[in-house]
């Protein structure tokens, strides 16, 4: 799942993301007002996690014109003023829910996965390829009737190529989605990756849903696709 987090403090912001991506959900960070309405209307995000008080436009503004201009994607709330009166004004201007600072990330991570229980119909919080099944909310994987024990990171490239199955994914590709930035071209951390994942989902014989394409990249197949 994508999150979207809007938020000024630079170190606050930080932690948010930190925390949520150990929660195994696919954050991104922005700081300033201005860049926001543009950014949420030009990409696809599950949630946002958005600030009151920030740079250029403040939150209830952003919130105000992204409503306007007919984007449904849930917003949670963060404000330092944790009043009665604030809490109505975000929830009639159409945020989804409200969170007064200072929070705890538990709390935090926890009212994002309710968000998406309520607002995502159940076919799209579950991806499927042949047996594997991954539901996108509680962050679990199973095949055949067996749950897979994966690493945060390990979640995150499981997800990626999940989501685009059949299409042959290259390094850079990889890289750039689920770390964000690009290593040293000599670097073997994405193969070590794939060799846990086929360690983890293809531990019986049979037909192998990770795949290496030599010289190209990698891919997850689904043989129920053919």
């Amino acid at each position: 799942m994508r999150i979207l987090v809007i938020e000024d403090d630079d170190k606050l912001g930080r932690f948010i993301v930190h925390g949520l991506e150990q929660e195994r959900f696919i954050a991104e960070l922005i700081s300033n007002g201005n860049q926001a309405v543009d950014y949420i209307l030009n990409n696809l995000f599950d949630v946002i996690v958005l600030d009151v008080v920030l740079p250029g436009k403040d939150g209830y503004s952003i919130l105000r014109e992204i409503r306007e201009m007919g984007e449904t994607t849930p917003v949670l709330l963060l404000s330092g003023r944790d009043t009665v009166e604030e809490r109505v004004r975000g929830l009639d201007l159409g945020a989804d829910d409200f969170l007064g600072k200072p929070f705890a990330m538990q709390e935090l991570a926890a009212r994002l996965r309710a968000l998406l229980r309520r607002t995502l119909p159940d076919k799209t919080t579950k991806l499927k390829c042949s047996d594997l099944v991954l539901d996108t909310v509680s962050h679990t994987a199973i095949r055949d009737g067996k749950e897979i024990d994966l690493t945060t990171k390990e979640y995150s490239l499981l997800e990626y190529m999940m989501r685009n199955k059949n299409r042959i994914l290259s390094r850079s590709t990889i890289t750039q989605h689920v770390w964000k930035h690009n290593f040293d071209p000599d670097s073997n951390i994405i193969d070590v990756y794939i060799k846990r994942l086929r360690n983890k989902i293809d531990y019986k014989k049979g037909k192998q849903l990770v795949q290496s394409v030599r010289g190209v990249g990698y891919r997850i197949k689904d043989f129920e696709d053919e």
